[in-house]
């Protein structure tokens, strides 16, 4: 029996990874691995801590997808211990099962989120918190039926590998496990692009995080499967090849989804609703186009409402517009008083006269 390597004690062969001090790539990617599932615990209490103090209904209802992302992340940095444990009968179905359902329930929570943004980016009402669910789970099960068949079908010779290396069938069903996969990263791609077609920006932040989230993510695929297909030297075995890389993969993509995408999000959760990102509620009852009618427009009208537009206040609406001026009186108009006129019969004696 061979002894164990310097840094390990009385393990299994399989477990020498994580402790060997000679082939140190095991111990950077458990470390790199540890913190990132160590930070994405803190950051779900985090967004269990925000539920609370968001004032957007909106934003709020994105917080159910947004929780099983991080589980999902999570879930990623978990992996990666199955990748630097040797392939065994225990670790050979949850390599194959996990690896694909974990990223089919990232990339599903950010689709979800990519078509909810659709809708507010261009004024629309948003979806609820229960249709983003479904979206993102419907999303999710495809791929576990995938890889449940897959798993149940080939059990026993997934248990029967030797020499703790894939063969080449093998590899090859592990990506064709992942197509779907695939296809899910290449809809996220096209899906992210639209969220850029609106007239609410800042709905577009947003759709910013995922299109550079899944921009990077689409850069590691293409980069560790061609290095896992291509990039073998013939003189380092292949366990020692496949394993080191598609953990490093799995590690690099995690941290892209919290560094580029849940870091940023969580940091515009708590932001106050502004009146500017959404339409108003009467938006629909309103005139948009107001034809003239026949007639003169009355001008003291235009004025009044053009120095409230203005913020004049000095103008005093329904006055006179022209000058007045002072007329002087030419006439008399008192009011006459009665005058006492001589009797008629003053002179008048009451009797005839004698002759």
């Amino acid at each position: 029996m061979a002894s164990p390597p310097s840094g390990c004690g009385n393990i299994g062969s399989d477990y020498y990874l994580l402790c060997d001090t000679d082939k140190d790539w095991g111990i950077i990617l458990e470390s790199l691995a540890t913190a990132g599932a160590v930070v994405s615990i803190i950051l779900i209490f985090v967004l269990l801590f925000l539920i609370c103090k968001t004032q957007d209904n909106t934003k709020r209802s994105l917080i159910p997808v947004q929780f099983l992302f991080l589980l999902g992340t999570l879930g990623i940095f978990g992996l990666t211990f199955a990748f630097i444990i040797r392939l065994n009968e225990n670790t050979a179905p949850t390599r194959y099962f996990l690896f694909g359902v974990l990223f089919a329930l990232c990339f599903a929570c950010l689709l979800a989120h990519a078509f909810d943004l659709i809708k507010l980016v261009r004024g629309k009402t948003r979806l609820s918190a229960l249709v983003l669910l479904v979206i993102a789970i419907s999303l999710t099960i495809v791929q576990i039926i995938i890889a449940i068949q897959y798993v149940a079908i080939n059990i026993s010779a997934l248990r029967s590998l030797k020499q703790n290396e894939m063969d080449e069938e093998r590899r090859s069903d592990f990506l064709l496990l992942l197509i779907y996969v695939l296809f899910l990263m290449a809809l996220l791609f096209v899906v992210s692009m639209f969220v850029f077609c609106g007239s609410y920006k800042r709905w577009k932040r947003h759709g910013a995080h995922i299109f550079v989230t899944i921009l990077f993510s689409i850069a590691i695929w293409v980069a560790w499967i061609t290095v896992l297909l291509r990039g073998k030297p013939d003189s380092v075995k292949r366990s020692d090849w496949d394993d080191p890389v598609i953990s490093i993969a799995l590690v690099v993509n995690g941290w892209v989804f919290l560094i580029m995408y849940v870091v940023p999000e969580l940091c515009f959760l708590t932001s106050p609703r502004r009146p500017g990102d959404y339409p108003p509620e009467n938006n629909f009852c309103q005139p948009k186009v107001l034809k003239k009618t026949s007639g003169v427009e009355n001008q003291a009208y235009a004025q009044e409402v053009n120095a409230q537009d203005n913020g004049d206040h000095s103008y005093v609406p329904y006055t006179t517009h022209f000058q007045l001026e002072t007329l002087e009186s030419r006439q008399d108009f008192s009011i006459p008083r009665p005058k006492t006129r001589p009797s008629p019969y003053q002179e008048y004696s009451g009797g005839k006269g004698l002759k």
